[in-house]
Protein backbone atom coordinates (compact mmCIF):
# COMPACT_ATOMS: atom_id res chain seq x y z
CA UNK A 1 0.00 0.00 0.00
CA UNK A 2 1.46 3.39 -0.58
CA UNK A 3 1.83 5.97 1.61
CA UNK A 4 -0.93 8.25 0.08
CA UNK A 5 -3.20 5.30 0.37
CA UNK A 6 -2.46 4.62 4.20
CA UNK A 7 -3.15 8.13 4.90
CA UNK A 8 -6.18 7.75 2.85
CA UNK A 9 -7.10 4.47 4.81
CA UNK A 10 -6.36 6.39 8.28
CA UNK A 11 -8.77 9.24 7.44
CA UNK A 12 -11.75 7.19 6.56
CA UNK A 13 -10.96 4.57 9.46
CA UNK A 14 -10.99 7.54 11.82
CA UNK A 15 -14.26 9.46 10.46
CA UNK A 16 -15.80 5.86 10.81
CA UNK A 17 -14.60 5.22 14.44
CA UNK A 18 -15.79 8.79 15.33
CA UNK A 19 -19.09 7.03 17.51
CA UNK A 20 -16.80 4.19 18.89
CA UNK A 21 -14.32 6.97 20.04
CA UNK A 22 -17.25 9.37 21.93
CA UNK A 23 -18.42 5.92 23.31
CA UNK A 24 -14.91 5.80 25.04
CA UNK A 25 -14.23 9.16 26.27
CA UNK A 26 -17.83 8.69 28.21
CA UNK A 27 -16.02 5.41 29.70
CA UNK A 28 -12.87 7.51 30.53
CA UNK A 29 -14.49 10.36 32.37
CA UNK A 30 -16.05 7.27 34.82
CA UNK A 31 -12.49 6.49 35.43
CA UNK A 32 -11.34 10.20 36.06
CA UNK A 33 -9.50 9.84 32.68
CA UNK A 34 -11.62 12.70 30.97
CA UNK A 35 -12.88 15.62 32.58
CA UNK A 36 -17.45 15.17 31.19
CA UNK A 37 -18.14 19.08 30.91
CA UNK A 38 -14.90 19.51 28.93
CA UNK A 39 -15.29 16.55 26.37
CA UNK A 40 -16.33 18.85 23.55
CA UNK A 41 -13.13 19.90 23.29
CA UNK A 42 -11.95 16.37 22.52
CA UNK A 43 -14.11 16.73 19.14
CA UNK A 44 -12.58 20.39 17.97
CA UNK A 45 -15.05 22.47 19.99
CA UNK A 46 -14.49 25.53 22.41
CA UNK A 47 -12.23 27.60 20.48
CA UNK A 48 -12.03 31.71 21.75
CA UNK A 49 -9.16 32.83 19.63
CA UNK A 50 -8.21 36.20 20.84
CA UNK A 51 -6.96 38.89 18.02
CA UNK A 52 -3.04 38.63 17.16
CA UNK A 53 -0.69 36.03 16.78
CA UNK A 54 -0.95 32.75 18.07
CA UNK A 55 0.78 29.26 18.17
CA UNK A 56 -0.75 26.09 19.30
CA UNK A 57 1.95 23.87 21.15
CA UNK A 58 0.84 20.36 21.89
CA UNK A 59 2.37 18.12 24.45
CA UNK A 60 0.35 14.42 25.09
CA UNK A 61 1.05 14.06 28.57
CA UNK A 62 2.31 15.62 31.82
CA UNK A 63 6.25 15.26 31.05
CA UNK A 64 5.88 17.06 27.53
CA UNK A 65 3.34 19.95 28.71
CA UNK A 66 5.94 20.49 32.01
CA UNK A 67 9.01 20.20 29.73
CA UNK A 68 7.77 23.23 27.54
CA UNK A 69 7.71 25.40 29.91
CA UNK A 70 10.80 27.32 29.94
CA UNK A 71 10.22 27.42 25.64
CA UNK A 72 6.64 28.95 26.36
CA UNK A 73 8.68 31.79 28.78
CA UNK A 74 11.27 32.30 25.76
CA UNK A 75 8.15 32.85 22.98
CA UNK A 76 6.50 35.45 25.87
CA UNK A 77 9.87 36.86 26.42
CA UNK A 78 10.19 37.76 22.42
CA UNK A 79 6.78 38.69 21.33
CA UNK A 80 4.53 40.48 23.97
CA UNK A 81 1.65 40.13 21.92
CA UNK A 82 1.91 36.37 21.46
CA UNK A 83 -0.98 34.05 22.35
CA UNK A 84 -0.31 30.37 23.03
CA UNK A 85 -2.01 27.58 23.12
CA UNK A 86 -1.29 24.41 24.70
CA UNK A 87 -3.43 21.33 24.41
CA UNK A 88 -2.58 18.27 26.26
CA UNK A 89 -4.46 14.83 26.33
CA UNK A 90 -4.05 14.21 30.26
CA UNK A 91 -6.56 14.99 33.20
CA UNK A 92 -3.17 16.13 35.17
CA UNK A 93 -1.41 17.72 32.87
CA UNK A 94 -4.35 20.10 32.67
CA UNK A 95 -4.28 20.54 35.97
CA UNK A 96 -0.32 20.81 36.99
CA UNK A 97 -0.09 23.36 33.72
CA UNK A 98 -1.71 26.39 34.92
CA UNK A 99 0.03 25.73 38.84
CA UNK A 100 3.49 25.47 36.85
CA UNK A 101 3.24 28.57 34.79
CA UNK A 102 4.52 31.97 36.13
CA UNK A 103 1.33 33.97 36.96
CA UNK A 104 2.10 37.07 34.67
CA UNK A 105 1.88 34.76 32.36
CA UNK A 106 -1.67 32.32 32.67
CA UNK A 107 -3.51 35.06 30.48
CA UNK A 108 -1.37 34.46 27.52
CA UNK A 109 -1.12 30.72 27.93
CA UNK A 110 -5.04 29.05 27.10
CA UNK A 111 -5.43 25.51 27.31
CA UNK A 112 -7.21 22.86 25.61
CA UNK A 113 -8.03 19.14 25.94
CA UNK A 114 -6.44 17.92 22.08
CA UNK A 115 -9.11 17.03 19.56
CA UNK A 116 -9.11 13.22 18.77
CA UNK A 117 -7.55 12.70 15.20
CA UNK A 118 -10.97 12.55 13.58
CA UNK A 119 -11.09 14.63 10.03
CA UNK A 120 -14.00 16.90 11.42
CA UNK A 121 -13.17 17.51 14.82
CA UNK A 122 -9.30 18.24 13.80
CA UNK A 123 -11.03 20.47 10.91
CA UNK A 124 -13.46 22.15 13.53
CA UNK A 125 -10.23 22.97 15.83
CA UNK A 126 -8.32 24.49 12.94
CA UNK A 127 -10.94 26.48 11.70
CA UNK A 128 -11.90 27.71 15.06
CA UNK A 129 -8.35 28.59 16.32
CA UNK A 130 -6.67 29.88 13.23
CA UNK A 131 -3.06 28.72 14.86
CA UNK A 132 0.12 30.97 13.19
CA UNK A 133 2.07 28.12 13.32
CA UNK A 134 1.82 24.46 15.55
CA UNK A 135 4.55 22.53 17.30
CA UNK A 136 4.44 18.90 18.45
CA UNK A 137 5.91 17.31 21.44
CA UNK A 138 8.06 14.15 21.07
CA UNK A 139 6.80 11.85 19.36
CA UNK A 140 3.04 12.91 18.46
CA UNK A 141 2.56 12.08 14.74
CA UNK A 142 -1.25 11.79 13.94
CA UNK A 143 -1.85 11.82 10.32
CA UNK A 144 -5.37 13.63 9.93
CA UNK A 145 -4.06 16.51 12.31
CA UNK A 146 -1.00 17.26 10.68
CA UNK A 147 -2.45 16.50 7.04
CA UNK A 148 -5.32 19.38 8.00
CA UNK A 149 -2.40 21.67 9.20
CA UNK A 150 -0.65 21.12 5.57
CA UNK A 151 -3.86 21.73 3.91
CA UNK A 152 -4.51 24.85 5.88
CA UNK A 153 -0.95 26.18 5.04
CA UNK A 154 0.15 26.49 9.11
CA UNK A 155 3.96 25.88 9.20
CA UNK A 156 4.80 22.65 11.62
CA UNK A 157 7.05 21.77 13.82
CA UNK A 158 8.26 18.60 15.74
CA UNK A 159 10.24 19.64 18.71
CA UNK A 160 12.31 17.43 20.86
CA UNK A 161 11.34 15.32 18.53
CA UNK A 162 11.82 11.11 19.81
CA UNK A 163 11.89 8.22 17.43
CA UNK A 164 13.18 5.07 19.54
CA UNK A 165 14.33 2.05 18.62
CA UNK A 166 10.81 -0.02 18.94
CA UNK A 167 8.99 2.89 17.17
CA UNK A 168 11.87 3.17 14.34
CA UNK A 169 11.51 -0.73 13.74
CA UNK A 170 8.47 -0.76 12.92
CA UNK A 171 7.85 2.25 10.69
CA UNK A 172 10.71 0.77 8.87
CA UNK A 173 9.26 -2.62 8.57
CA UNK A 174 5.60 -1.98 7.86
CA UNK A 175 5.52 1.26 6.62
CA UNK A 176 8.45 3.23 5.57
CA UNK A 177 6.67 5.56 2.97
CA UNK A 178 4.08 6.58 5.36
CA UNK A 179 6.91 8.00 8.08
CA UNK A 180 8.18 10.05 5.52
CA UNK A 181 5.40 11.31 4.30
CA UNK A 182 4.34 12.24 7.75
CA UNK A 183 7.80 13.44 9.03
CA UNK A 184 7.77 15.53 5.41
CA UNK A 185 4.95 17.77 6.54
CA UNK A 186 7.35 19.67 8.89
CA UNK A 187 9.08 22.47 8.23
CA UNK A 188 11.47 22.20 11.11
CA UNK A 189 12.43 19.19 13.34
CA UNK A 190 14.49 19.86 16.43
CA UNK A 191 15.92 16.24 17.26
CA UNK A 192 16.26 15.34 21.19
CA UNK A 193 19.40 13.88 20.82
CA UNK A 194 21.81 12.64 17.85
CA UNK A 195 20.49 9.07 18.62
CA UNK A 196 16.67 10.17 17.46
CA UNK A 197 18.26 12.42 14.54
CA UNK A 198 20.07 9.69 12.66
CA UNK A 199 17.08 7.19 13.18
CA UNK A 200 14.33 10.60 12.06
CA UNK A 201 17.01 10.63 9.25
CA UNK A 202 16.74 6.94 7.85
CA UNK A 203 13.09 7.40 7.97
CA UNK A 204 13.10 10.16 5.25
CA UNK A 205 12.82 13.48 7.73
CA UNK A 206 14.64 16.72 6.29
CA UNK A 207 14.81 20.20 7.72
CA UNK A 208 16.21 18.56 10.78
CA UNK A 209 18.31 21.66 13.50
CA UNK A 210 20.90 21.10 15.80
CA UNK A 211 19.84 17.92 18.67
CA UNK A 212 18.99 19.40 21.91
CA UNK A 213 16.52 17.60 24.79
CA UNK A 214 14.30 20.53 26.44
CA UNK A 215 14.35 18.53 29.32
CA UNK A 216 17.62 19.85 29.73
CA UNK A 217 16.70 22.92 30.43
CA UNK A 218 13.65 22.60 32.71
CA UNK A 219 13.06 25.06 35.43
CA UNK A 220 13.51 22.95 38.87
CA UNK A 221 10.40 21.49 39.73
CA UNK A 222 8.68 23.64 42.81
CA UNK A 223 7.82 23.04 46.54
CA UNK A 224 5.46 24.56 48.89
CA UNK A 225 7.54 26.23 51.45
CA UNK A 226 5.38 25.60 54.37
CA UNK A 227 5.22 21.82 53.28
CA UNK A 228 8.77 21.77 52.88
CA UNK A 229 9.27 23.03 56.29
CA UNK A 230 7.19 20.85 57.85
CA UNK A 231 8.56 17.37 56.13
CA UNK A 232 12.61 18.66 57.38
CA UNK A 233 10.66 18.81 60.56
CA UNK A 234 9.64 15.60 60.71
CA UNK A 235 12.27 13.82 59.21
CA UNK A 236 15.38 15.52 61.50
CA UNK A 237 19.09 14.50 61.04
CA UNK A 238 17.84 11.15 59.67
CA UNK A 239 19.86 9.83 56.20
CA UNK A 240 16.95 10.08 53.22
CA UNK A 241 17.05 7.79 50.68
CA UNK A 242 14.10 8.39 48.09
CA UNK A 243 12.80 6.18 45.61
CA UNK A 244 11.09 8.49 42.47
CA UNK A 245 8.25 7.69 40.20
CA UNK A 246 8.71 3.36 40.89
CA UNK A 247 7.00 0.67 38.95
CA UNK A 248 5.18 -2.46 40.14
CA UNK A 249 7.83 -5.25 40.80
CA UNK A 250 9.99 -2.34 42.20
CA UNK A 251 9.28 -1.10 45.53
CA UNK A 252 9.51 -4.86 47.04
CA UNK A 253 13.51 -4.75 45.81
CA UNK A 254 13.99 -1.07 46.94
CA UNK A 255 12.10 -2.20 50.40
CA UNK A 256 14.59 -5.48 50.65
CA UNK A 257 18.25 -2.82 49.80
CA UNK A 258 16.62 -0.70 52.33
CA UNK A 259 16.53 -3.21 55.35
CA UNK A 260 20.07 -3.94 54.13
CA UNK A 261 21.47 -0.56 54.47
CA UNK A 262 19.59 -0.13 58.14
CA UNK A 263 21.87 -2.95 59.48
CA UNK A 264 24.34 -0.21 59.42
CA UNK A 265 22.29 2.74 59.01
CA UNK A 266 19.38 1.96 61.45
CA UNK A 267 18.51 5.58 61.50
CA UNK A 268 17.19 5.84 57.56
CA UNK A 269 14.52 6.99 56.27
CA UNK A 270 13.15 5.42 52.94
CA UNK A 271 10.69 7.49 51.02
CA UNK A 272 8.90 5.72 47.81
CA UNK A 273 6.76 7.66 45.24
CA UNK A 274 5.23 5.03 43.31
CA UNK A 275 4.70 7.03 39.25
CA UNK A 276 0.81 6.18 39.83
CA UNK A 277 0.20 7.42 43.58
CA UNK A 278 -3.16 5.43 43.51
CA UNK A 279 -1.00 2.28 43.89
CA UNK A 280 0.51 4.14 47.40
CA UNK A 281 -1.97 2.30 49.37
CA UNK A 282 -1.10 -1.35 47.76
CA UNK A 283 2.96 -0.74 48.26
CA UNK A 284 3.34 -1.20 52.12
CA UNK A 285 1.81 -0.73 55.60
CA UNK A 286 3.62 2.88 56.31
CA UNK A 287 2.53 6.39 56.61
CA UNK A 288 1.17 7.89 53.90
CA UNK A 289 1.07 11.44 52.50
CA UNK A 290 -1.80 10.83 50.84
CA UNK A 291 -4.29 10.39 53.98
CA UNK A 292 -2.31 13.49 55.48
CA UNK A 293 0.29 11.65 57.31
CA UNK A 294 4.33 13.05 58.03
CA UNK A 295 6.96 10.58 58.43
CA UNK A 296 7.27 9.28 61.99
CA UNK A 297 10.14 6.94 63.55
CA UNK A 298 8.67 4.34 61.10
CA UNK A 299 11.63 3.31 58.19
CA UNK A 300 9.42 3.82 55.36
CA UNK A 301 7.15 6.26 54.00
CA UNK A 302 4.57 6.26 50.90
CA UNK A 303 4.58 9.67 48.71
CA UNK A 304 1.61 9.01 47.02
CA UNK A 305 0.15 12.22 46.27
CA UNK A 306 0.85 14.09 42.49
CA UNK A 307 3.11 16.97 42.14
CA UNK A 308 5.17 17.02 44.93
CA UNK A 309 8.26 15.02 44.00
CA UNK A 310 10.28 18.57 44.20
CA UNK A 311 9.70 18.67 47.94
CA UNK A 312 10.78 15.09 48.05
CA UNK A 313 13.99 15.46 46.13
CA UNK A 314 14.76 18.81 48.40
CA UNK A 315 14.99 16.56 51.37
CA UNK A 316 16.63 13.14 50.18
CA UNK A 317 20.62 12.64 50.78
CA UNK A 318 20.35 10.92 47.53
CA UNK A 319 17.19 10.10 44.55
CA UNK A 320 16.73 6.30 42.85
CA UNK A 321 15.21 7.04 39.84
CA UNK A 322 11.89 4.13 39.23
CA UNK A 323 11.48 2.29 36.47
CA UNK A 324 15.10 1.59 36.02
CA UNK A 325 14.68 -1.94 38.12
CA UNK A 326 12.31 -3.29 35.79
CA UNK A 327 12.47 -3.63 32.51
CA UNK A 328 10.17 -0.07 31.83
CA UNK A 329 13.44 2.08 30.49
CA UNK A 330 13.38 4.38 33.61
CA UNK A 331 12.21 8.06 34.24
CA UNK A 332 13.58 10.84 34.13
CA UNK A 333 16.82 11.59 36.37
CA UNK A 334 17.04 15.45 35.40
CA UNK A 335 14.43 16.45 37.94
CA UNK A 336 16.60 14.90 41.32
CA UNK A 337 20.12 16.38 39.19
CA UNK A 338 18.60 20.02 38.77
CA UNK A 339 18.03 20.09 42.60
CA UNK A 340 21.22 18.85 43.83
CA UNK A 341 20.51 15.67 45.24
CA UNK A 342 22.90 12.72 43.74
CA UNK A 343 21.28 10.23 41.50
CA UNK A 344 21.23 6.39 41.19
CA UNK A 345 19.18 4.22 38.64
CA UNK A 346 19.30 0.75 37.58
CA UNK A 347 20.29 -0.98 34.54
CA UNK A 348 17.15 -0.13 32.58
CA UNK A 349 17.36 3.41 31.39
CA UNK A 350 16.13 3.17 27.63
CA UNK A 351 13.55 6.39 27.83
CA UNK A 352 16.53 8.18 29.20
CA UNK A 353 19.51 6.63 27.87
CA UNK A 354 21.41 10.15 26.40
CA UNK A 355 21.13 11.64 29.34
CA UNK A 356 22.03 8.63 31.49
CA UNK A 357 25.37 8.22 29.40
CA UNK A 358 25.92 11.76 29.91
CA UNK A 359 25.26 11.83 33.58
CA UNK A 360 27.52 8.92 33.77
CA UNK A 361 30.36 10.05 32.16
CA UNK A 362 30.33 12.98 34.09
CA UNK A 363 30.70 10.99 37.11
CA UNK A 364 27.17 12.77 37.76
CA UNK A 365 25.08 9.44 38.58
CA UNK A 366 26.21 5.78 39.53
CA UNK A 367 24.14 2.80 37.84
CA UNK A 368 23.22 -0.49 40.21
CA UNK A 369 22.65 -3.88 38.39
CA UNK A 370 20.29 -4.92 41.08
CA UNK A 371 18.66 -4.58 44.64
CA UNK A 372 21.77 -5.80 45.99
CA UNK A 373 23.99 -3.41 44.51
CA UNK A 374 21.49 -0.57 45.16
CA UNK A 375 22.14 -1.57 49.21
CA UNK A 376 26.01 -1.90 48.16
CA UNK A 377 26.59 2.20 47.02
CA UNK A 378 23.85 3.50 49.09
CA UNK A 379 25.82 2.64 51.90
CA UNK A 380 28.94 3.68 50.45
CA UNK A 381 27.39 7.10 49.72
CA UNK A 382 26.21 7.21 53.66
CA UNK A 383 29.48 6.22 54.43
CA UNK A 384 31.42 8.89 52.40
CA UNK A 385 29.38 12.27 51.69
CA UNK A 386 31.82 13.41 49.94
CA UNK A 387 31.05 11.68 46.85
CA UNK A 388 27.40 12.42 46.70
CA UNK A 389 28.62 16.00 46.80
CA UNK A 390 30.85 15.53 43.83
CA UNK A 391 28.35 13.59 41.63
CA UNK A 392 25.94 16.67 42.51
CA UNK A 393 28.14 18.92 40.85
CA UNK A 394 28.93 17.32 38.15
CA UNK A 395 25.48 16.25 37.17
CA UNK A 396 24.38 20.18 37.20
CA UNK A 397 27.50 20.78 34.32
CA UNK A 398 25.67 18.85 32.07
CA UNK A 399 22.58 20.76 33.26
CA UNK A 400 23.90 23.84 32.41
CA UNK A 401 24.84 23.15 29.25
CA UNK A 402 21.42 23.06 27.53
CA UNK A 403 20.59 26.68 29.19
CA UNK A 404 20.15 28.68 25.79
CA UNK A 405 18.08 25.78 24.13
CA UNK A 406 14.79 27.28 24.95
CA UNK A 407 16.02 30.71 23.36
CA UNK A 408 16.92 28.78 20.35
CA UNK A 409 13.45 26.82 19.99
CA UNK A 410 11.30 29.86 20.48
CA UNK A 411 13.12 32.17 17.82
CA UNK A 412 13.14 28.84 15.12
CA UNK A 413 9.44 28.70 15.79
CA UNK A 414 8.67 31.91 15.76
CA UNK A 415 10.17 32.28 12.32
CA UNK A 416 8.04 29.99 11.07
CA UNK A 417 5.11 32.08 12.31
CA UNK A 418 4.53 34.88 10.00
CA UNK A 419 2.19 37.07 10.00
CA UNK A 420 -1.69 36.11 9.15
CA UNK A 421 -3.35 37.29 6.33
CA UNK A 422 -6.74 37.86 7.64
Amino acid sequence: MTENAMSGAWHLTAGLAAPLLRWNLRRRVARGKEVETRLPEREGFGAARPPGRLIWLHAASVGESLSILPLIEALAEREPALTLLVTTGTVTSARLLPQRLPEALRHRVLHRFAPLDVPAWVGRFLEGWRPDAAAFVESELWPNSLAACAGRGIPLALLNARMSQRSFTRWQRFAPGFARLLLGRFQLILPRSAEDAARLTALGATRLATPGDLKLAAAPLPADEAALAALRGAIGSRPVLFAASTHPGEEEQIIAAAARIREDFPELLTIIAPRHPDRGAGIAEAPRRATGALPGRDPLYIADTMGELGLFYRVATLAFIGGSLVPHGGQNPLEAARLGCPVLFGPNMGNFRDVAEGLLALGGARQVADAAALAATVADMLTNPEVGIAMAGAAAGLVSASSDLPARMAEALLALAHPRQD
